[in-house]
């Protein structure tokens, strides 16, 4: 006999699974997972519990991009980034706005460009992913620059 506490569980389960992520995301705070063409991604990290949780997955994904805007005395993380990542021979293999400061991003090793956009201001970078070590690339634009997150 189901009870309603189980009903709601698996309904609960359920929903999470529809939404786009895993029950692990959801035990870990990080957010669902996305794909854009073949490349899987999260992107998040509003709040210091979401971003904690990214920081400690980025030890796992190939890639970690984090963007921020400089302030006077610190920088402020943004969301809203448009990013393209191309492989080495110009081809888009991720395209995406960012929920947050940070994307995790599953790429197989090679050479990379990022450019990631924010208040019309473009700024470019070159990344490197080798097999198991992670790879950061960060993005600051100077003050004024879009709208931040503290």
């Amino acid at each position: 006999m189901r009870t309603p506490i189980h009903n709601v569980a698996t309904a609960s389960i359920l929903g999470l699974l529809l939404a786009g992520g895993t029950i692990a995301q959801a035990m870990t705070g990080l957010p669902p997972t996305h794909k854009s063409g073949s490349v899987e991604y999260l992107s998040g990290g509003i709040g210091s519990d979401e971003a904690a949780a990214i920081q400690r997955a980025s030890k796992q994904w190939p890639l970690t991009l984090e963007f921020a805007v400089k302030d006077k005395h610190r920088a402020d993380f943004v969301s809203d980034v448009t990013m393209a990542v191309r492989d080495s021979n110009g081809r888009p293999v991720l395209q995406a706005e960012s929920d947050g400061p940070f994307v995790l991003a599953r790429l197989a090793p090679g050479s990379y460009s990022v450019d990631a956009t924010l208040g019309g201001k473009t700024l470019h970078e070159q990344v490197v992913v080798k097999r198991g070590e992670p790879a950061k690339a960060e993005f600051l634009w100077p003050a004024g620059t879009g709208r931040t997150h503290s």
